[in-house]
């Protein structure tokens, strides 16, 4: 059942729409491009056999299948995201799996059980909180004392070819979108300053902060399911929708981008993380 969303409206709202849906439509491809990134974080959680773990932002459910398949049948994951269309297709994957649980919810508000998860853990699901001390201050309280919390976000996006350099490619043909008037505002980039990170995390009570980077080549998908993705993931498929007349120019001029990077595992360009940890 859903509780109240109604300080992350905006992010509810987003996600619940086309956000969502294409999400949702793509999760195979997505998942195959962040799939060893979650990977990472998991590893630095390390998950025990019998522990119990909340997946924050589990989206269509990967992770959580991941998760559980790490904590076993003595353990328990609930994957928790306030998407309807991905956690429909993440109850569909594991609807065989006993020890897997998924709730629609605002991890920002929802009342979890005080003390009742030994880890938490997020693939890039943590950035789009309206106020994200408050968020963890309230995840913090679902940890048990000395219980982990790991997660991967996206350092700065002049780090991340992947993302920027299709969409320049992109505004050689179409006005480029605005600047962003709040870099901190909730979005992929919101944790790229590590030092906020570690401010909020420490105003929330998590202690023994970690972030460290990790440089690596994202992508692993076929020339032209790369450049679906990234016409549709992200700010290119805004900028189509408002320039559709020059909807031919920017897939041709993408696809020729895209093409200079394509390897024996699909498409790969350079992207930069953060891998954040820290113990309530």
């Amino acid at each position: 059942m859903a509780t109240d969303t109604a300080a992350n409206a905006a992010q509810v709202e987003y996600w619940n729409a086309q956000a969502g849906q294409t999400w949702a439509a793509f999760q195979d491809k997505l998942d195959r491009q962040l799939e060893p990134l979650g990977e990472l974080a998991m590893d630095a959680l390390a998950p025990q056999p019998g522990d119990r773990v909340i997946d924050i932002g589990c989206g269509s459910g990967q992770t959580t299948l991941a998760l559980a398949q790490r904590v076993g049948d003595g353990g328990r994951v609930e994957g928790v995201d306030i998407s309807v269309p991905m956690l429909e297709i993440a109850r569909r994957r594991a609807e065989l799996h006993s020890n897997i649980a998924f709730l629609e919810a605002d991890a920002q508000t929802h009342a979890f059980p005080p003390h009742g998860a030994d880890k938490v853990f997020s693939r890039f699901g943590v950035m789009f909180f309206a106020d994200p001390t408050a968020a963890f201050t309230n995840i913090h309280k679902a940890l048990r004392p000395g219980g982990r919390l790991a997660f991967v976000c996206w350092r700065p996006l002049k780090f991340n070819d992947w993302m920027t350099l299709p969409l320049q490619t992109a505004v050689a043909h179409v006005p480029p979108p605005p600047p962003p008037t709040d870099p901190f505002a909730p979005g992929p980039f919101a944790f790229s300053d590590p030092d906020r990170v570690r401010g909020i995390l420490g105003d929330a009570g998590f202690k023994g902060v970690e972030i460290k980077p990790h440089d690596t080549m994202i992508g692993g998908n076929p020339l032209e399911e790369s450049v679906e993705l990234a016409l549709r993931v992200g700010p290119l498929g805004a900028l189509l929708r408002e320039n559709p007349d020059q909807r031919d120019k920017v897939v041709d001029a993408v696809r020729d981008l895209l093409a200079k990077h394509v390897g024996s595992d699909g498409v790969r360009m350079p992207g930069a993380v953060w891998i954040v940890t820290a113990h309530a």
